[in-house]
């Protein structure tokens, strides 16, 4: 445990390394969602529309703990880099026992506030019915997950991103299966609907954790011979908090962000709910190989920064930059040449796709600047400065774009395109601050 190759292993090797794992796993988890849309496709385009508002909500709770497993990350990373492993040890203890009290937390907001939630979101008569179907079900999966995202945080620090991805692999493997034989019914299991598609994802979900238990056991960071590591330490929680609440108010306001997005989407009708929600699968299928960059720089800034080797953090970012700048060239080719074709997959209504397309070309043009984001955002978790992230996303997810999308459907009563062509000016203003603000950070450090 003491030979730590993220501060000593090749910048380039260690991306790849880390990065296309992690990048193969979320390949698998967008597909998994991809099934779930696909099969809600097959019993209707209001079924679409349901799952679309509840994926949007289960996000925005989830979002409250995905920063503390960067948090988690983060300290883990910072302690290992520094070779106190006594810390990283209480660190991982914890984190586990401090993500288990929040999503607990989080599975009771959600069934108080999940009706209210959809009805802001213009959610009414039978597309609300099948969303509280789906959501109330899915909810009893959110302590599995959010567990076992802790757990995989520790092996993050550690540069395991090869086990989450076998866990996503077989999930998706499972969900083919299970998806199918919930909604129509197989011998002893009756006929359950859009219904049938939430219970898949909580048994694939307790399924995950498990294996993912297992895999942290082995790290030898996580052992049960000394119990007191999990009683809640209030140093340990002050320190994640400290460096997760950014974290979760980004990932919060950018749910909060696409809920204000989806309202005002409403407000054309059904259809055009359907295919933001269809387009938003095809934008994050083509995302996944950029994504594993962050996963990546993470981990490698992290650990360096604790081990105060600060160049190679810059020649992590530069070079983070350049591959995610060519996926991104990459991905604007896809949106354009296939972009209508991938939406074709999940709805065949002319009016879904015409407006699916316009949505998925309009976010290829947004790619470089998501990636921009994307790694600043990773290396201010990783230096342990990320106190500025939800400030930047407010404005970027929230006051603007409701500002902005106003004026273009209540004021101006202009074309749902001009709703995206505004998303595009935004996200661009956002990574320009971003770029300049972590340079500033980073040059604290390594005279730049």
């Amino acid at each position: 445990m003491q030979n730590n190759p993220l501060i000593t292993q090749d910048i380039t090797s260690l991306i790849k390394r880390i990065a296309i794992p992690s990048s193969i796993g979320m390949f698998f988890n967008t597909m998994y969602n991809v099934v779930d849309t696909f099969y809600a496709g097959l019993i209707s385009t209001i079924a679409i529309s349901a799952l679309s508002y509840s994926f949007i909500v289960y996000f925005m709770l989830l979002s409250i703990s995905f920063g503390f497993s960067s948090a988690i990350t983060a300290l883990v990373g910072n302690a290992l880099g520094k070779k106190r492993i006594q810390l990283a040890k209480i660190y991982v203890a914890n984190g586990i026992t401090f993500v288990a009290i929040a999503s607990f937390t989080i599975f009771l907001l959600g069934y108080s506030f999940l009706e209210v939630i959809f009805r802001w979101m213009g959610a009414s008569g039978e597309i609300l019915t099948l969303a509280l179907e789906y959501t109330y079900i899915i909810l009893f999966g959110v302590m599995p997950m959010l567990i076992g995202l802790g757990a995989n945080a520790v092996l993050i620090a550690k540069g395991d991103t090869k086990s989450y991805r076998n866990t996503l692999i077989v999930g998706f493997c499972l969900n083919l299966i299970l998806d199918p034989m919930f909604i129509y019914g197989f011998w002893f299991i009756p006929k359950m609907g859009l219904a049938g598609i939430a219970l898949a994802t909580v048994l694939i979900q307790c399924i995950t954790l498990s294996y993912i238990f297992y895999k942290l056991i082995k790290t030898g960071l996580l052992t049960f011979d000394k119990l007191k590591l999990f009683l809640p330490d209030t140093r340990i929680y002050q320190r994640i908090l400290k460096q997760g609440i950014p974290s979760s108010l980004n990932m919060f306001t950018m749910s909060i962000g696409t809920m204000v997005i989806t309202y005002f989407v409403s407000q054309y009708d059904y259809k055009a709910v359907a295919a933001f929600g269809i387009g938003y699968r095809v934008e994050q299928i083509v995302l996944l190989p950029m994504l594993g960059l962050n996963t990546a720089i993470i981990s490698i800034v992290s650990n360096n920064f604790g081990a105060k080797k600060y160049d190679r953090i810059i020649e992590a970012i530069k070079k983070a930059l350049k591959y995610g700048y060519i996926m991104s060239a990459i991905g604007l080719i896809v949106m354009i040449v296939l972009g209508q074709y991938l939406i074709m997959i999940f709805d065949t209504d002319a009016e879904v796709i015409a407006i699916g397309y316009e949505y998925v070309l309009i976010e290829g043009f947004i790619f470089f600047a998501y990636i921009t984001i994307f790694i600043s955002i990773s290396t201010l978790q990783g230096i342990k400065k990320p106190f500025i992230i939800p400030y930047v996303s407010l404005f970027r997810q929230i006051i603007i774009p409701f500002l902005l999308l106003y004026c273009v459907v209540e004021v101006f009563e202009l074309d749902i395109i001009y709703m995206w062509f505004c998303m595009l000016v935004i996200t661009y203003c956002a990574a320009l601050f971003f770029f300049f603000y972590t340079k500033k950070q980073i040059g604290i450090y390594c005279n730049i």
